[in-house]
């Protein structure tokens, strides 16, 4: 049996999965390309093979890292809408959020895997997963009584995805929050909230 660096097989296997999923980030960030698995094993300290033993493909390892970074886009989202002073400065805060995630490299996984793979970027799996990252704002445009929220919604993703061009483009980040104000701002006074950005 092959020496294990933890307690058990399953916290060994938890523990290179875990540094394999963050060299892989770690590579993504820098390059902008997906990450090879034997790049992956070596920024990780592993035998090329050991990658393929977690990820049997550059895929599968895209893939687990959209997973890997779901959660993490998704508790921040909320705690960001969480903090936000009233309903209306909820819409706001949401955007915010997405926009500075995607500043900070987080959507560059999804980016990765559409370019590898451009039909992932509708399994039914991302589909979920927008949708779920969604529910908190439209939820916030159900409390305001806006007509068709979900539509809404639609829109200040728009918006947001606008934003994040911004920031494709070269603009930083603080242009690109500025512009976004520029356009939500109203809409979220309009419904009763600060339309700053804390």
């Amino acid at each position: 049996m092959p020496k294990i660096s933890a307690a058990t097989v399953a916290e060994h296997r938890a523990a290179r999965e875990r540094a394999l999923l963050d060299a892989a980030h770690a590579i993504l960030l820098e390059t902008g390309e997906p990450p090879r698995l034997a790049d992956v094993a070596a920024r990780a300290g592993l035998a090329r093979t050991s990658a393929y033993q977690y990820f049997g493909s550059q895929f599968d390892l895209l893939k687990a890292m959209v997973q890997d970074v779901y959660p993490q886009w998704t508790k921040r989202i909320r705690g960001a809408m969480a903090a936000a002073p009233t309903d209306a400065d909820r819409i706001l805060a949401y955007a915010v959020a997405n926009v500075e995630l995607v500043d900070e490299g987080a959507h560059a996984v999804g980016s990765a895997l559409a370019a590898l793979d451009p039909d992932a970027a509708l399994d039914e799996e991302a589909v979920r997963m927008h949708r779920e990252v969604q529910e908190p704002l439209i939820a916030a445009l159900t409390a305001l009584d806006v007509d068709a929220p979900a539509d809404v919604a639609g829109l200040v993703n728009a918006v947001v995805h606008g934003a994040t061009l911004l920031l494709e483009a070269g603009q930083g980040l603080d242009a690109a929050l500025a512009r976004l104000n520029t356009v939500l701002g109203p809409l979220v006074r309009e419904l009763g909230g600060t339309g700053r950005i804390e």
